[in-house]
């Protein structure tokens, strides 16, 4: 059996001018309704961006590649059809669709799928919403509204996430046909059974929620709660989150809370306690300690989170080696620590020059004297072996 060549290249052509043509110019056509989807998508987020430049787009960008792995696949899976259709391989829509398998992908399969990617879209593009909503808020110079706004953010996308989990989760059962009535029932009737035996869970949910109602604590407040301190770095009804100067992270339960220390909320103070020699003139180191003041709120970096003038309480108490001069300075919320090392820095300048003896622990024997004023003989052996 021998081939024809001519008729072999006459027949290639005439497949090149008509199916194979086709074929390109779908797949040309899905290409470029694929890279017009994607600079619109662009664009669209491209304006996000400029109206809010000190915006992180962490959820922007998972839900832009989202979208176009979704465009993608969709467009690619069409052409497929349409090409093999074309290509007369005898595969087509309306073949696939009779068929149990692509019926069930095409109806049920595709419904699931579609159920997925709205939830995950959903969730993504509520996060973005919420974060250029509240960046509005976040411009504010007012601290206090910040930390407000980042933990009502935190609380808000918690609680959609959840509700967009539970929404596709029945969707999808539904679509498999798996009457969720039944499963409803259950549900409450577990939920009761779960509560006895659930109750510390309950108290965290409980407890934290009027935390949050109370506004005691918000994320970026320095807190002590439970034995644990640190800065809040997340917040729920559960479960709040802390991380200490060392960088470890806390994770404490909310019905473990019984007493909150909040060291930032609204303003801070910084409690000095300055020792210096009995001999010192306490007026003239109370002075000195308000000039170091004075230049201290002059100064551009650290004036701007001075609240008010250092307040000197006085002549607190007498220790062994020193006096204590009692002395405290309001600050912006969480500035009080560099605030409180700026000032000993200068304060120890200051006194170094004024010739202000800032005494370390020592001990003053005294052997004590008579009626006649004598004192016992002190043997000092100063002979070294």
């Amino acid at each position: 059996m021998s081939l024809d060549l001519n008729q072999m290249l006459i027949g290639m052509g005439e497949w090149l001018t008509t199916s194979g043509l086709k074929i390109g110019l779908v797949l040309l056509g899905a290409l470029v309704l694929f890279k017009l989807t994607r600079l619109l998508i662009d664009r669209t987020f491209l304006r996000l961006e400029r109206q809010h430049k000190k915006q992180p787009l962490i959820h922007a960008v998972k839900l832009k590649q989202v979208l176009y792995k979704t465009i993608a696949i969709v467009l690619l899976f069409a052409a497929l059809l349409l090409s093999l259709d074309i290509a007369g391989l005898g595969v087509s829509g309306e073949a696939v669709l009779e068929t149990p398998v692509g019926s069930w992908i095409f109806t049920r399969g595709l419904k699931i799928l579609v159920v997925i990617i709205l939830a995950f879209t959903g969730s993504k593009g509520a996060d973005l919403m919420l974060a250029y909503g509240f960046s509005r808020l976040g411009k504010m110079d007012d601290g206090e509204m910040i930390k407000r706004t980042h933990t009502l953010k935190s609380v808000i996308r918690n609680a959609l996430n959840v509700l967009f989990i539970c929404i596709a989760g029945l969707m999808i059962l539904d679509a498999l046909e798996i009457d969720i009535k039944p499963i409803l029932a259950t549900a409450g009737v577990l939920g009761v059974a779960i509560g006895f035996g659930a109750q510390q869970l309950v108290r965290d949910v409980i407890n934290g929620f009027f935390i949050l109602l109370d506004d005691q604590i918000r994320v970026g407040d320095v807190v002590e709660i439970a034995g644990k301190g640190g800065l809040v770095e997340n917040i729920n009804l559960r479960i709040t989150t802390l991380r200490d100067l060392a960088g470890n992270v806390h994770y404490v339960r909310n019905g473990d809370i019984t007493v909150v220390t909040n060291m930032t909320k609204e303003y801070s103070r910084y409690v000095f306690e300055i020792g210096v020699a009995y001999r010192e003139n306490v007026d003239e180191v109370i002075v000195a300690l308000r000039q170091i003041d004075d230049d201290l709120r002059q100064d551009p970096t650290f004036g701007k989170d001075i609240l008010e003038p250092l307040e000197i309480l006085g002549l607190d108490k007498f220790a062994d080696s020193a006096v204590i001069i009692k002395a405290r300075i309001k600050t912006k919320p969480i500035c009080q620590w560099a605030i409180g090392r700026e000032f000993n820095r200068r304060m120890k300048i200051k006194f170094d020059e004024l010739g202000i003896e800032i005494p370390f622990p020592h001990v003053t024997l005294y052997m004590g004297q008579d009626k006649k004023g004598g004192s016992p003989a002190v043997n000092v052996n100063l002979n070294e072996k």
